[in-house]
């Protein structure tokens, strides 16, 4: 039975690991969703990760841990950068500007011959497991539950409902914006990495538009009023394509068609409750 459920695990690794790697992103859509902000570059955040994260580990040989704490802090170092600036946008700029970004990246990892160019990188060893992508994923989840329950939480949800009401209030809307966009990056930045040393191959079109929709998918799916909605909707897209397997190619369809129908009939996700708070 052992070797059985051995060889299910085998074969269904890389999808096991999608799974979490995915439910990390969808926490890191939903760090910038919460605050209200619609922002579309969590997939460029993600490749600065991988590629990040491919170097360190291809060219210095560095631990692990040391390739995931980079990974982390130079999408968010980018963040700071470009966050003051975009930040002040709302709405479908803020989107097309974050996209913007994410473009201008896979341009340049395309001309980058160091990086691999157009063939992108291969031979990344495989060091990311099931117990990293989870734990990590626990670890994630479980914070976000308890920012989102305290007082934190509820300045978040007061800027999502009305931001210039939130400012009367007296909370520092643009702290908390920066603040969600960074630990977004990092976020991101980390399940790319992590997306690199299990997949053992990066490429610049896997951060393009259609993941930065993918990405925006598991969270507008799965709600963001609480975290479990991005984790939920990141679990739910992963598992359809193999669920639909002779229409995988028309996954960025399904995608997008599940966005339009959830914001229509369940605007508030399948998860759309109240996050009871402590304080």
């Amino acid at each position: 039975m052992f070797d059985a459920l051995d060889d299910l695990l085998w074969a269904y690794q890389d999808l096991f690991y999608g799974l979490g790697v995915n439910a990390i992103l969808g926490l890191s859509m939903y760090a910038v969703l919460a605050l209200g902000q619609l922002s579309l570059g969590q997939a460029a955040f993600m490749g600065i990760g991988a590629y990040v994260g491919a170097v360190v580990t291809l060219k210095l040989g560095a631990p692990f841990i040391l390739t995931l704490l980079a990974a982390a802090v130079v999408p968010a170092l980018a963040a700071i950068l470009i966050g003051r600036p975009t930040l002040r946008l709302t709405g479908v700029y803020l989107a097309i500007a974050t996209i913007g970004l994410g473009e201008v990246l896979r341009i340049v990892y395309l001309n980058t011959a160091p990086l691999g160019g157009a063939l992108g990188l291969s031979g990344i060893p495989n060091k990311a497991n099931g117990w990293i992508i989870y734990g990590l994923l626990a670890l994630f989840l479980g914070v976000s539950l308890s920012i989102v329950r305290s007082r934190i939480g509820r300045s978040m949800e007061a800027i999502r409902e009305d931001e210039d009401a939130a400012r009367v209030m007296g909370i520092d809307v643009d702290s908390y914006k920066l603040n969600g966009l960074v630990l977004s990056a990092a976020l991101a930045g980390l399940a790319g990495a992590l997306n690199a040393h299990y997949s053992s191959f990066i490429s610049p079109n896997e951060y393009g538009f259609e993941a930065a929709v993918s990405i925006l998918s598991f969270a507008v799916l799965g709600g963001v009023t609480t975290p479990l909605g991005a984790v939920s909707g990141a679990f739910l897209l992963t598992l359809l394509p193999e669920v639909l397997r002779p229409l995988h190619d028309l996954r960025g369809i399904f995608n997008g068609l599940i966005i339009v129908l959830v914001v229509i009939f369940l605007p508030k996700g399948i998860l759309g409750f109240r996050v009871r708070r402590t304080g």
